[in-house]
């Protein structure tokens, strides 16, 4: 430890804290040194003490700086600014539809929500008009609505301008897209609007009651996304992959990605279009349970191959259709068997904990005296839909035909199925190489973990979008 020694009187008096306030009157910043009002300002303080009356203190119209500043800064990062003020001029009323526009996206990156929740109360809470040197006028409820209308006609223009900055600052790569859908639903009734897209469909919240718009989405394992689409509310996901594949095409061109599906998505005509296409457009998506059981003998028979920690595949050539060899290599498929550590120790503990929960259950209600065939049977249909259709099916329970009375029993053949197959997915691609021991091996094993692992962030990173994107604007 070393001693420096103590300071005196004058020193201590001569050592005050600094703050940097601005002078209205004069328009200049200056020095100032705050002491309360009970004491007298130091003589070597004269000319920048001031003595403040902390009982008199009040707070005035208290707002959000730090983050509304640093997502100000975020967007200039992106180049944002200099590309919307070539787009969005300045109306003849002195509409500043830029600022508007700005306003409106670090609300949705801060604290996202409604149009109107903005313009009643998030403006005048955050310090947004001090950024932009504007006033409430800034917010009008209407001119909030109308900036969204002028910005459909500058979509590709933005998504290109995008892409570009993504790559400069992150060194994005593109090699791998993911596809997917969502929908958000609308407490209203069905509009009489034939061109209107909020319709009845299969809906994801659970809301068949609503109408809703289907919203499909093209992302990068990193999550920039590339594209995007507002379908009519019916609109069929297995309907939807032909046209994000010609908007794509179109607007970046022809490049060798890869497309990550879910298997409701493509259809096999789908699927045939794109091997059959010039250059060959590359997938991987997932497969019907079914077909695992079909091609189980077969896989069993191959060795696992490491993609990175924690995560293995097996590999195993076979046709494309009909279990017929076609003429061309980009005619046949690859299935991919793949396995991670993590995923088998978090499906077995969800498993095990949904199964104790049901076998405890149904020990209970065998246990009920005096209970009527029909309230038995409730019981019963309450404790399968709170334990799942997982849980459910490893149990055999037969009812008695005309008597409140029930027996039951693992079945231990379906739990030995369900434990081989927890954590492992069956994948469909067209990632084929003719000589897959030969030089090009190694490439298309990497080209598989980056798919396999953008199949892994499909399920995670949509979760995510839908939660912090689309999960304040439902309802609507």
């Amino acid at each position: 430890m070393l001693y420096l020694g103590e300071i005196n009187d004058s020193q201590f008096n001569a050592w005050h804290r600094l703050i940097e306030a601005f002078d209205e009157d004069s328009r200049r910043h200056r020095q100032l040194a705050l002491f309360p009002a009970d004491r007298e300002v130091p003589a070597n303080a004269d000319g920048y003490g001031v003595q403040v009356r902390l009982d008199a203190m009040e707070l005035h119209r208290p707002r959000q700086w730090g983050a509304c500043w640093l997502a100000c800064q975020l967007y200039e990062q992106l180049g944002l600014d200099r590309f919307w003020s070539a787009r969005l001029r300045d109306s003849r009323q002195g509409k500043q539809w830029r600022h508007i526009l700005q306003t409106l996206v670090c609300y949705r990156l801060i604290d996202p929500g409604s149009e109107w929740r903005l313009h009643r109360l998030w403006f005048e809470q955050s310090a947004m008009g001090d950024l932009l040197d504007a006033d409430y006028s800034l917010v009008e409820k209407n001119a909030l609505y109308r900036c969204l209308d002028k910005l459909l006609e500058h979509k590709t223009a933005l998504f290109d301008h995008l892409r570009q900055r993504w790559q400069d600052l992150f060194g994005a790569s593109f090699e791998v897209l993911l596809y997917d859908l969502t929908s958000t639903y609308f407490e209203s009734s069905q509009p009489d609007d034939e061109d209107d897209k909020r319709r009845y469909g299969y809906s994801r919240d659970k809301r068949s009651d609503c109408v809703q718009v289907v919203i499909a989405l093209i992302v990068t394992p990193d999550g920039f996304p590339l594209g995007y689409e507002v379908l009519p509310g019916n609109t069929a996901d297995c309907t939807t992959l032909r046209d994000a594949l010609r908007r794509i095409e179109v607007q970046y061109g022809k490049a060798d990605r890869i497309w990550v599906m879910d298997r409701g998505i493509p259809t096999d005509e789908v699927l045939a279009e794109m091997r059959q296409a010039d250059p060959p457009v590359l997938y991987l998506v997932g497969t019907p349970k079914g077909r695992l059981s079909k091609l189980e003998k077969a896989l069993l028979k191959l060795p696992w191959q490491t993609v990175r920690e924690g995560v293995e595949v097996k590999l195993l050539p076979h046709p494309a259709t009909d279990g017929q060899e076609k003429e061309h290599a980009q005619e046949k498929e690859l299935y991919v068997l793949a396995q991670s550590h993590a995923r088998i120790n978090k499906e077995r503990a969800m498993r095990r904990r949904k199964l104790k929960w049901l076998w405890a259950r149904l020990k209970q209600i065998a246990a009920m005296e005096n209970l009527k065939r029909e309230e038995l049977l409730m019981k019963l249909g309450a404790a399968r839909a709170k334990a799942g259709r997982a849980a459910w099916r490893l149990i055999d329970i037969e009812v008695a035909p005309k008597a409140a009375t029930f027996s039951f029993a693992l079945n231990r053949d379906k739990l030995r199925k369900a434990r081989r197959r927890e954590g492992r997915y069956l994948l469909r691609t067209n990632l084929c190489d003719e000589d897959p021991v030969g030089r090009h091996y190694a490439k298309e094993v990497r080209r598989h973990h980056l798919a396999v692992n953008a199949m892994k962030k499909l399920e995670t990173g949509w979760a995510q979008i839908r939660k912090n994107v689309l999960g304040s604007a439902k309802p609507i």
